[in-house]
């Protein structure tokens, strides 16, 4: 009798065992002294939200690979031998766009001289409403305000994070709603926007462009010849684009994969059928630069469509974006799968 119950005990533990490491944990740990969000999974960092004074706006940075391999360019956080040292206001994923009432959200950096400043406007981080952990997804959600250099608030934001995990997937949901707080908003149409993330060099397209890198001191050096051995980096579009020649198209959805210290990688961006302007044009460079675009349609489309999206006092509107972190391998099927699950969301 007590060797049965030893046993039943003994498969119930085991049982349990398999239904913990068939389920991760994801974990969500605030620091306010640090002005961050670690997101953890199964322990190891996956990424983090920041919120510090000198970079303008609220990212994720850095997102880690299941191998622990960085996805997102270290520059401006950190130096790393190799790193481009252009664009410092490409800092790991964020939202914002290029004119909002004539004000630059895009291109605001510590690198503004501060006579020019006048152009840009802000995102302050607000509060963590809610930092929900639980197996296999966890719920972050804050409030950020974008204001004025003056201080004038042109729109709040909500936003919610969903951080997932879904077989060999980790994924970043995020859910943006924007709420006039002046009279009129104008998205005036702007090549500069909107969901984006700053890769690591080895997810850059390969290119013999002269250019600026970091040394291991933090040195800056004009690179003529530019050495490929280690980029490796593939745009493919849900149409089949490839390449180069995804810049300016539209599509539910567009993948960069890669290969890092032997670890096959992609990062998939999925544009939800609810956004304005979907499908999404595609602001995505070579140099490491991968946005979606849904409110600047003008450049995009050598001046055939102009949206200009406007928002009137206490008007809201929500975009919503999903980010799939995933094996290089991932194919076209299974990421349409990951999208249609996406759009029914």
């Amino acid at each position: 009798m007590r060797q049965s119950i030893i046993i039943s005990l003994l498969g119930c533990c085991v049982m349990l065992f398999s239904q913990c490491t068939d389920h991760p944990g994801v974990e969500l740990t605030v620091n306010e002294t640090e002005k961050k969000v670690d997101v953890l999974v199964d322990g190891e960092l996956f990424t983090s939200y920041i919120y510090p004074d000198n970079i303008m706006k609220p990212v994720l940075w850095p997102v880690m690979s299941e191998d622990g391999n960085m996805l997102t360019r270290s520059f401006p956080m950190e130096v790393k031998t190799g790193d481009r040292t252009d664009h410092p206001h490409h800092v790991g994923v964020w939202l914002n766009y290029g004119d909002v009432n004539g004000l630059d959200f895009w291109n605001n950096s510590e690198a503004i001289p501060e006579e020019n400043r006048g152009g840009y406007g802000t995102i302050f981080h607000q509060s963590v409403e809610k930092a929900e952990s639980g197996q296999n997804k966890a719920v972050l959600e804050t409030t950020a305000a974008w204001k004025a250099p003056d201080g004038e608030v042109l729109l709040n934001e909500q936003t919610r994070f969903e951080f997932l995990v879904m077989e060999d997937n980790r994924i970043i949901d995020r859910t943006t709603t924007l709420k006039a707080m002046v009279d009129t908003v104008k998205f005036t149409d702007n090549k500069e926007g909107m969901f984006a993330i700053r890769v690591a060099r080895e997810l850059e397209l390969p290119s013999d462009q002269p250019t600026k890198l970091v040394d291991s001191h933090g040195k800056v050096t004009e690179v003529k010849e530019m050495d490929n051995t280690l980029v490796k980096g593939n745009y493919r579009s849900a149409e089949g684009v490839e390449g180069m020649d995804v810049w300016g198209t539209r599509s539910r959805w567009m993948k960069l994969s890669s290969e890092i210290n032997g670890e096959d990688v992609a990062l998939v961006i999925i544009d939800h059928p609810s956004n304005v302007g979907y499908p999404t044009y595609w602001h995505a460079r070579g140099y490491g630069l991968f946005a979606a675009n849904t409110l600047g349609q003008k450049i995009f489309s050598n001046g055939e469509k102009e949206l200009n999206f406007t928002l009137e006092k206490g008007e809201k509107v929500t975009f919503r974006y999903r980010l799939v972190v995933a094996d290089g391998n991932i194919s076209d099927e299974e990421i349409n799968e990951l999208a249609d699950l996406y759009a029914e969301h």
